[in-house]
C-alpha cells in the first residue's frame, strides 16, 4: 500500500509539474525583460473616445472619490463620459456620483442582482440615450471599474495607447489602495500585484492573451455592442468574459503603465465571501468553457493554442490537484487507522507475551489509544519483536503494513500543503522585492506580509473545497477606506 501511495503522490507531482511549469518560465520571463525600462506600445496617433461604466450597491462613502480621479485625468475630459450605476441602492450613491459631475443611471431589480446585469442594464440605457436609430452610440471603447476605485491621473491615457495599438480589450496594473491596513488586505493586495507582475505581464511579453481581472478594464464597443450588451453572467462574469474572448480568438492586452487602485477586504469574513464566489465562478466558468478551450488547443492551427491552454490551467487551478492529493491521502489514512484498529489488541497481547488469539475487550475497546501507542511505539508493555511466533507472523506484518500506510500517507498529506504555502512564500519574496516601490505601506510591514502570505493562501483550500458544494449568491461587500492617489502613494 505504501508503495502505491507513493507511486500515486509521484504521478500528481509530474502532472501538477507538467499542467504548471510554465509558469515558472513566466517568472524568467520578465526577470529578463523589465516591463519599466521601456515603454511596451508607441504614443497613439489618436485620443478616443470612452465611456466609463461604474456599478456600485451602496457606495456613497467612496464613489465619489472615483469619479474625481477619472475628472483629474490628463486626458481629454470631453472625450470621457461617466455613468454610475445606482444599482437597487438605499443610501446616497446616486447623489454623491451626481454631485461628483457622473451621469446616473438608477437600477432598482431585486430579483436579478448583480454586477454582470448592472452592467448590461447600462449599456442598453446608454444606447437608448445616447444611441442613433440602430443603437450605437459614438464610443470606441467602453472602461469598467468598481466603486472603491481610484485612477493613477495617467490611467487613461496609457490605456489609449494600447487601445489604439489595435488591443480590442486590454487589462491594467492592479494596486491595492489598503495594503497596509491588515494581513487578509495584504494578502489580497500581494495576490493581485504578483497576477499583474508575473501573469499578465508575461503573457502580454510573448505575445499571448491576458484574462481581465474584476475591475480596471477596457473592451471595444465594437465587441459589446456587437453581443448585444454585456452576456455574460457567471458569479465570475471577469472570467467569463476572459474565457469567452480567448476561446473566440480575441487577445486581450495588458498595460502595466495604467494603475488601478482598489479596497481588499480587511475582515476574513468578508475575504471568505469574496473568494468564495470567486471559486464557485471559476468552476462555473470551467463548466461552461472547457470544452471550447480544449477543442481550442486541439484544433486551433493559429496561435490561439497556449492562451487557450493557460486559460484553462486558470479555470482548473493548482488548488484543485492540492485537494485532490489531500483528500487521497486522507482516505489512505483512514485505512491505515482502520487496518491498525484491527490489529491493535493483537500485538498488543504479543508484546506481553500472551496468545495474539486472546485478544483482550478491553484492548479492543481501546483501539484508538493503541494505534497512536503502537504508531509511536509507546504503548508496548512487552517487546513485540522478542515474544512473537510464527503463528503471530500474520498479526505482525499486518501491523507493518497498517503504519507504514498510515506513516506514509500522513506524511503526504502534510506535504500537500507544506509544497502549496512553500510555493506561495516564494512568490510571497519574488513580488514583494519586484514591486517593493508599489507596495505602499511601511518597510516592517512588507516584510511581516510576506510570511503571512502563505497562511492566507492557505486558506483557499477549504474555501475551494466548500465552493464544489455549497451554493453561492452574488452579495455586496461593504466599502469605507476614503483615499485618494496621493493619500495612497504617501504611505510609507
Amino acid at each position: 500500500m505504501a508503495a502505491f501511495i507513493n507511486g500515486f503522490n509521484l504521478f500528481l507531482f509530474l502532472v501538477f509539474s507538467l499542467c504548471y511549469v510554465y509558469q515558472i518560465v513566466y517568472v524568467a520571463i520578465v526577470l529578463v525583460k523589465d516591463h519599466r525600462s521601456t515603454s511596451r506600445v508607441p504614443e497613439a496617433k489618436k485620443l478616443h473616445r470612452y465611456a466609463v461604466l461604474i456599478a456600485g450597491r451602496n457606495e456613497e462613502a467612496v464613489v465619489g472619490e472615483l469619479v474625481k480621479s477619472i475628472k483629474e485625468q490628463d486626458y481629454p475630459s470631453e472625450l470621457v463620459d461617466i455613468y454610475v450605476i445606482a444599482d437597487n441602492c438605499t443610501d446616497n450613491t446616486a447623489q454623491v456620483a451626481a454631485e461628483a459631475g457622473a451621469e446616473v443611471l438608477v437600477r432598482n431589480d431585486q430579483l436579478v442582482v448583480g454586477k454582470s446585469h448592472a452592467l448590461d442594464f447600462a449599456l442598453n440605457r446608454i444606447r437608448v440615450l445616447h444611441g442613433d436609430e440602430n443603437g450605437r452610440t459614438n464610443y470606441d471603447g467602453y472602461f469598467v471599474f468598481d466603486a472603491d476605485n481610484v485612477l493613477d491621473p495617467g490611467f487613461i491615457t496609457a490605456m489609449n495607447r494600447g487601445f489604439d495599438a489595435g488591443s480590442q480589450v486590454l487589462t491594467c496594473y492592479r494596486n491595492s489602495k489598503n495594503y497596509d491596513s491588515n494581513w487578509v488586505s495584504a494578502g489580497s493586495g500581494l495576490w493581485f500585484l504578483r497576477e499583474a507582475r508575473f501573469l499578465s505581464n508575461a503573457r502580454d511579453l510573448i505575445g499571448s492573451s491576458c484574462a481581465i481581472s474584476g475591475t480596471g478594464f477596457l473592451i471595444s464597443a465594437d465587441i459589446l455592442e456587437g453581443n448585444g450588451g454585456w452576456i455574460h453572467h457567471l458569479l465570475t462574469e471577469d472570467i467569463e468574459f476572459s474565457a469567452y474572448c480567448i476561446s473566440n480568438g480575441i487577445r486581450i492586452g495588458y498595460c502595466p503603465d495604467a494603475i488601478v487602485y482598489d479596497e481588499q477586504p480587511t475582515t476574513m469574513r468578508d475575504s471568505w465571501r469574496q473568494r468564495l464566489r470567486w471559486a464557485k465562478g471559476f468552476y462555473q466558468v470551467l463548466v461552461n468553457y472547457g470544452h471550447s478551450l480544449i477543442s481550442g488547443i486541439i484544433h486551433n492551427r493559429d496561435n490561439n493554442r497556449f492562451p487557450c491552454y493557460d486559460m484553462l490551467m486558470t479555470i482548473a487551478p493548482a488548488m484543485l490537484l492540492t485537494i485532490t492529493g489531500a483528500f487521497v491521502n486522507a482516505a489512505f489514512m483512514l485505512i491505515g487507522i482502520i487496518e491498525m484498529a484491527g490489529v491493535a489488541g493483537s500485538v498488543q497481547d504479543i508484546a506481553i507475551g500472551t496468545s495474539a488469539s486472546l485478544a483482550t475487550a478491553d484492548g479492543g475497546a481501546n483501539w484508538f489509544t493503541n494505534v497512536i501507542g503502537m504508531l509511536t511505539g509507546s504503548m508496548f508493555q512487552g517487546d513485540a519483536l522478542n515474544t512473537f511466533t510464527t503463528g503471530d507472523l500474520n498479526a505482525m506484518l499486518s501491523y507493518s503494513a497498517a503504519r507504514s500506510t498510515l506513516i506514509t500517507s500522513f506524511v503526504s498529506f502534510m506535504g500537500c500543503f507544506v509544497s502549496f504555502a512553500g510555493i506561495m512564500f516564494l512568490f510571497s519574496i519574488l513580488t514583494t522585492i519586484s514591486e517593493w516601490n508599489q507596495i505602499h505601506a511601511s518597510t516592517g510591514k512588507k516584510i511581516k506580509y510576506i510570511f503571512t502570505f502563505p497562511v492566507f493562501m492557505l486558506t483557499y483550500v477549504p474555501i475551494a473545497l466548500i465552493a464544489m458544494f455549497k451554493r453561492v449568491e452574488w452579495k455586496p461587500i461593504r466599502h469605507t477606506i476614503v483615499r485618494s492617489v496621493s493619500d495612497i502613494t504617501d504611505q510609507h
